[in-house]
């Protein structure tokens, strides 16, 4: 049965949500992080992480990140269950991150999934609770090709000068 273009388009704006919250934790972006989730939503990152609010795992992630060099999330493989005004999503994402320890540089990749449950409420879809589930991970070194500068971890970056702030 094909979707309805109301349907599509619940399903892209989810996307685009998901796709937000990856931006907002490379970019240390707590008020983008935290505009994907209602503010009662809550958050599980699985027995070794955060349990609490949705917004409060924005805060919890961004400081964990501060420490870090470097750090990309990418997602794909987005399944979403529409119900009305109700949604439940997955969605695998693979985040590397770079750091220093001991005079080294380490990458740290994870490969995990966002199981979402949604809702629509004045107009938008957010985040009521997220589950996110560790499939696996590692950490090893790494040589760097370049030392680059160009990005940046705030509103400096050059996407925000093709995006703008949030909406």
């Amino acid at each position: 049965m094909a979707d309805t273009l109301e349907q599509i388009a619940s399903k892209f704006a989810i996307t685009e949500q998901i796709y937000r919250y990856c931006r907002s934790v490379d970019r240390l972006d707590v008020p983008l992080g935290q505009s994907v989730f209602h503010e009662d939503a809550t958050a599980d990152y699985g027995p070794t992480g955060y349990r609490g609010t949705g917004r409060g795992a924005i805060d919890w992630i961004c400081e964990a990140h501060t420490h870090l060099i470097a750090h990309s999330h990418q997602v794909t493989n987005i399944l979403i269950e529409l119900d009305g005004d109700h949604a439940g999503s997955e969605a695998y994402v693979t985040a590397t991150l770079r750091m220093e320890r001991d005079g080294k540089t380490m990458q740290i990749e994870v490969w995990s999934r966002y199981c979402d449950r949604w809702s629509k409420r004045d107009g938008t879809w957010r985040i009521d609770h997220r589950d996110t589930v560790i499939d696996y991970d590692s950490i090893r070194e790494v040589t760097p090709m370049n030392n680059h500068q160009w990005a940046t971890r705030d509103t400096q970056d050059p996407s925000y000068a093709a995006l703008g702030a949030a909406p």
